[in-house]
């Protein structure tokens, strides 16, 4: 992935809000990301996490430091309308599909003002609408088609233009497991098939779990980036930093055993769990 082309670059990003009391959404920000790759931002409300998005996204302009995206300085680039429509895919946690249109005119929404024939534009919203598999609904209205299925359209709607990335934000959100796993699904498989680079903010860990990076976010900082080994790896990590694995990795197996209670071959358990949490705080370490 290192031998990609980078296609986002931020350099000391701030973005800061108030007259007064100044918040810092963000707080100095680097972060690189090449072609192809499909990456999670995780962290609580408030982290600076949408905030980042939005500037990538050319939605808000930093209060300092530069951001690249696709070659290009955003700061330089006078229609920023024009920028966004052929160069970047958004998929919200609403789908934002307008009611009125049917699902393959929504998709074809981005295309309009791009010099493509109203003829490559329906033929292009079919096949991108047969990829996220509604071949048979793309005359169906938002109203006709259910919540996975209108975020299905957002995702073709996204690829209209073959975007250099797409961002998307929480689009797991509003809706049930099922279908949140289908479009984790679909947006795996896109970005396998066509190597679209695709970048998720997300609080559900489930949902970063699929991709196969993580950018951890707190007070406008990226406090943690590491590549994804695995959900029992990623559980690991998510114990080593728990009361329960400081306590572990202390050696404070007496505290452990008080709070937990003895029972037959204990230690030796707590002596298995540590040398695990001792693999993962070394790889911890190593990637920080």
């Amino acid at each position: 992935m290192e031998t990609q082309p980078v296609v986002v670059a931020t350099y000391q990003v701030t973005r800061y809000y108030g007259d007064g009391a100044v918040v810092r959404a963000l707080d100095g920000v680097d972060m690189v990301v090449r072609k192809g790759e499909f990456l999670a931002i995780m962290g609580p409300s408030g982290s600076g996490k949408s905030t980042l998005l939005n500037l990538l996204g050319a939605l808000d302009r930093p209060t300092g430091g530069r951001i690249v995206v696709n070659g290009e300085d955003l700061a330089t680039i006078r229609d920023l309308d024009r920028f966004r429509a052929r160069t970047i895919g958004f998929v919200f946690q609403l789908h934002n599909l307008l009611p009125t249109l049917t699902a393959r005119e929504n998709v074809e929404v981005p295309m309009h003002g791009q010099g493509i024939s109203g003829n490559a534009m329906r033929q292009r919203a079919e096949h991108l609408l047969e990829i996220v598999g509604l071949a048979d609904r793309m005359n169906h209205l938002p109203a006709q088609l259910s919540g996975g299925q209108r975020q299905r359209v957002a995702v073709a709607r996204a690829l209209a233009n073959s975007p250099a990335i797409i961002l998307a934000d929480e689009p797991t959100g509003s809706l049930d497991t099922q279908s949140g796993n289908e479009i984790m699904d679909l947006l795996e498989s896109i970005n396998q098939t066509q190597g679209t680079t695709i970048l998720i903010v997300t609080h559900d860990p489930r949902v970063a779990r699929r991709t196969r990076r993580i950018l951890t976010m707190r007070d406008g900082k990226i406090v943690d980036d590491h590549p994804v080994r695995g959900a029992v790896w990623e559980d690991l990590r998510d114990l080593a930093r728990s009361r329960l694995g400081e306590m572990l990795l202390r050696g404070d197996d007496e505290a452990l055993l008080t709070q937990l209670g003895t029972a037959p071959d204990s230690a030796r358990a707590i002596a298995v769990l540590r040398s695990w949490l001792s693999r993962v705080a070394q790889d911890i370490d190593t990637l920080a």
